[in-house]
């Protein structure tokens, strides 16, 4: 009998079980890749291209050729509803798609309830293709006499990095470009170390980045913040974090409190066993795990792994991050924060150290590269 599996969503743990699929096939299997975009961007790479550092290029990685090489077939539609029961999901072309086996790695969407007020005024990291569209508008209208504002809502690793890469970006057009970091009342970089929160400061303050702490809502001219004051800004670029899909919520698979679904160490529902999930749209209910790109790729031969042992009715291998990650945190312009454990330390070589690790990720999974082999 053909099992029918399921990849939901483009995301980077997915890479990995593709790879596993093109190195070894899955026998007795039908296999599909939906994702809402043929091109999955590298999120490790997208503050270096947004500051001028890299080509489109050179972080896009094209999912056909992967798929095929995998011999799973490629549909592009957004996932808009699951019946985990009935093993069932609901596609935004109209389409019902069944499954025997489910992996879910479509990402969260970012929350931007409280910005609705800026409307065109408001810039999205998701979806990428149109944030990179909008992005090279925005500064292609720019010159030396311009004063553009662009404000970044969002004092995590990724507000800081755009934040540093719109200055880099901006710099050499416009002298006179403001750059305001809005941080909510957990602080900046919470999770991070101290030193590494120092460095993050004097990188902010040496390069003219002003910070403004307070909880932000939309506004037609701006930005205003819960103490009154009012920022003005061209355009706002909301690095919130993300919050769990609208569909999950009404589909009856386990989920926690926050919405996400839930997961063990082995990434499988505790509610329904065919499905798996990885990524920003999960919460493991073992253990707290912060939302990052480094825990979605690691995860992801893991997951490759599971995936083929449930087919069989095999052990389960558990996802254990290791107690101390190197931590890499782009600046804008060619230098780099890095930090592992206690150490941290910031200059050209952490950016050295980050590119090279980027772009081998990335020609893993494009013409320069191979995926085989990348599955274990």
């Amino acid at each position: 009998m053909t099992r029918r599996v399921i990849l939901a969503g483009g995301g980077h743990a997915h890479l990995a079980v593709l790879a596993d699929w093109a190195q070894a096939p899955l026998p007795g299997t039908t296999r599909r890749l939906i994702t809402a975009s043929r091109h999955l961007a590298y999120s490790g790479m997208l503050p270096g291209w947004m500051a001028g550092i890299y080509r489109a290029d050179e972080l896009l990685i094209d999912l056909a050729p992967l798929a095929e090489s995998a011999g799973a077939e490629l549909v592009l539609a957004e996932v808009v509803g699951l019946d985990p029961a009935r093993q069932t999901l609901q596609l935004s072309n109209g389409e019902s798609a069944p499954f025997d086996l489910l992996s879910l790695a479509t990402g969260g969407v970012t929350d931007t309830a409280a910005l609705a007020g800026l409307g065109d005024r408001l810039l999205l990291v998701r979806p990428v293709s149109d944030l990179m569209a909008r992005w090279t508008a925005f500064v292609e209208r720019q010159s030396a006499s311009s004063h553009p504002v662009v404000a970044i809502v969002g004092g995590g690793a990724g507000g800081v990095e755009l934040a540093l890469a719109a200055r880099a970006a901006l710099r050499s057009i416009c002298a006179e470009a403001r750059i305001v970091l809005i941080v909510g009342p957990d602080g900046l970089l919470p999770g991070h170390g101290d030193r590494v929160r120092d460095l993050a400061k004097a990188a902010l303050a040496q390069r003219g980045i002003f910070t403004e702490i307070g909880l932000a809502k939309g506004h037609q001219d701006g930005l205003e913040l819960d103490n009154g004051r009012l920022i003005p800004a061209d355009l706002v670029i909301a690095a919130t974090g993300s919050v769990a899909p609208h569909w999950l919520a009404q589909s009856g698979l386990a989920c926690t409190p926050r919405g996400f679904v839930a997961v063990g160490a082995d990434l499988r529902s505790p509610s329904h066993p065919a499905v798996f999930a990885a990524g920003d749209i999960i919460e493991r209910t073992d253990r707290p795990l912060a939302r990052s790109g480094v825990h979605a790729v690691k995860s992801g031969p893991v997951l490759a792994a599971n995936l083929r042992a449930a087919l069989v009715d095999t052990p389960l291998r558990p996802y254990q991050p290791r107690q101390a990650t190197l931590q890499l945190l782009s600046l804008g312009d060619a230098h780099a924060i890095a930090s592992w454990g206690r150490f941290a330390g910031s200059g050209r070589w952490a950016w050295w150290l980050k590119d090279q690790i980027d772009r081998r990720f990335v020609s893993r999974y494009t013409a320069g590269g191979s995926a085989k082999g990348m599955g274990s």
